[in-house]
């Protein structure tokens, strides 16, 4: 069905149901002001579609991976360990935002705490985290908004990395924090809201929270300082800026994950411009 829409009518930007342009209030879900210009804009329309908001955290992983491919390639071919296939190589990860000690303590390059979530080691690094995060990335957003679920995703990733840079991780990479920040976010709504319905989300994301931490410790290599660091902040991330039951997502939000958004953006592309001079000069 196809549904033509005036001038005087609009999508809802929070719940998506055709209104009237001149409502105060959203008459479904209670949003004040739908019609507001900084409500319907381009810079915030990719908040509105969960599938959106997660295919643009997806690009950008796969972008850097790809650009770290190109830097230079430890591993093009298939590698007698599978965890090595198509890796590149820890110089170009470091140019591109690999944090820890080395690029903290040594480099003060503290905006490394944000790149390092979009870099990963192999091909099994990043498929791994990218399933995790379509697995988990609805439900946050069901839950919490795209709004809340991007802020607890970036701000929950960088806490992830200080921890592990506190507890002297020397070099670490990869969307595993933010994604565990999302798991942490989740435990917190299972355990606050309560019922059957809080129950089975508790248990559920717990049992995914215990087999990381196992994998974690039988698998070396695995940061599980950033894991539970991710957590932990997430969880307190989701007390702070509550859930959808609680507290509709609203104007500080909103602007809350533009801000991560652009900051996001700013230093991935920075990034990427250091990798590329560097490729180009080398």
């Amino acid at each position: 069905m196809t549904i033509l829409r005036n001038k005087k009518s609009l999508l809802c930007p929070n719940c998506r149901r055709l209104i009237s342009r001149h409502e105060r209030v959203c008459p479904y879900c209670g949003t004040s002001r739908p019609g507001s210009w900084w409500k319907n804009n381009r810079l915030t329309a990719g908040f509105g579609d969960e599938n959106r908001i997660i295919s643009l955290i997806t690009y950008a992983n796969v972008g850097m991976y790809i650009l770290s491919l190109l830097l230079n390639p430890r591993s093009a071919g298939l590698a007698v360990n599978p965890f090595d296939f198509l890796s590149p190589s820890d110089r170009s990860l470091l140019i591109l935002g690999s944090t820890g000690t080395v690029a903290i303590g040594q480099l003060h390059r503290w905006w490394t705490l944000l790149a390092a979530n979009y870099l990963h080691g192999s091909l099994l690094h990043i498929a791994f985290n990218l399933i995790a995060l379509r697995q988990i990335g609805p439900l946050v957003i069901r839950e919490y908004g795209a709004y809340r679920m991007f802020v607890i995703y970036t701000l929950g990733g960088v806490a992830g990395f200080f921890l592990s840079f506190l507890a002297g991780i020397a070099f670490t990479i990869g969307a595993s924090a933010a994604v565990c920040s999302l798991i942490g976010a989740m435990l917190f709504y299972g355990k606050s809201r309560g019922g059957t319905y809080g129950r089975n989300i508790y248990s559920q994301i717990g049992a995914w929270a215990i087999s990381i931490f196992v994998f974690g410790l039988m698998v070396p290599g695995i940061n599980n300082w950033g894991h539970g660091g991710g957590m932990a902040a997430g969880a307190l991330l989701a007390f702070l800026l509550g859930y959808q039951e609680r507290q509709r997502e609203n104007i500080s939000h909103k602007f809350l994950a533009i801000g991560c958004a652009a900051l996001t953006a700013m230093i991935l592309a920075w990034a990427a411009l250091t990798g590329i001079l560097y490729l180009l000069l080398a």
